[in-house]
């Protein structure tokens, strides 16, 4: 969002739309670009001016604000730079980025403390998930370290493990000839739909008991898993 307001409540609209969740970039926040300018206008006969008078061009000296925000808080931001800018008439303008925000996204990555061997990582994983059958890839004869998992289907993201240097990629869904995508850079460790979603549930568990304490949450013991194995 980029907005123009004059210099001296430029600070007060910044803390505005701070608090509102503008400008937090991984871990910085009460991020923004300022630079300093002239703005003219004129106000007419049915305007209230903050500065300036009726009928005369005027130039104030203005600020020029810069924030990035995430979509979902566009209208707390702007609503609270409407309540804190002095202005009748606000000038401001979003622009949609196509940055990457590391702090979201499907799959994600991280390390064991203690490097485990390929076959002993593949048992654990069939006992954890609780898995019938696990379809992977060749094993590559090195341990398992840093790991990469995403539930459901999940393929698409091999490359993504690829990159990021992971030993293992733990998915489901993965068709034969995507098997050979692994070009043995990684292991690939397809355990099943079902069996790589199912813990989601506590996850939400989680959340909604850490949002809405007084809610009474029961998990579902229904298991939905329309795949039988023989």
């Amino acid at each position: 969002m980029v907005y123009f307001v004059p210099q001296k409540q430029a600070e007060h609209t910044r803390n505005a739309i701070f608090d509102a969740g503008a400008g937090q970039i991984g871990n910085y926040d009460m991020c923004s670009f300022n630079v300093e300018g002239k703005g003219t206008f004129r106000a007419n006969e049915n305007a209230n001016p903050f500065v300036g008078k009726k009928g005369e061009v005027h130039v104030e000296d203005e600020t020029r604000v810069e924030v990035i925000l995430p979509r979902h808080l566009k209208s707390d931001v702007l609503k609270a730079l409407l309540s804190s800018h002095p202005y009748e008439e606000v000038a401001y303008d979003f622009y949609t980025l196509e940055n990457t925000f590391s702090g979201s996204g499907i799959g994600v990555i991280g390390e064991l403390e203690t490097e485990i061997a390929e076959i002993d990582f593949l048992n654990k994983l069939k006992i954890l998930f609780d898995s019938k059958s696990i379809r992977y890839t060749k094993l590559r004869e090195k341990s398992i370290k840093r790991v990469a998992v995403c539930g459901g289907s999940g393929s698409f993201l091999l490359s993504k493990a690829i990159a990021e240097n992971a030993d293992i990629f733990i998915s489901a869904d993965f068709k034969y000839h995507q098997f050979f995508d692994a070009e043995n850079k990684i292991l690939i460790a397809d355990i099943g739909h079902f069996e790589s979603e199912q813990f989601t549930k506590e996850l939400i568990y989680e959340l909604l008991i850490k949002k809405f304490p007084k809610f009474a949450v029961h998990l579902s013991e229904i298991n939905s898993n329309p795949i039988n194995y023989l």
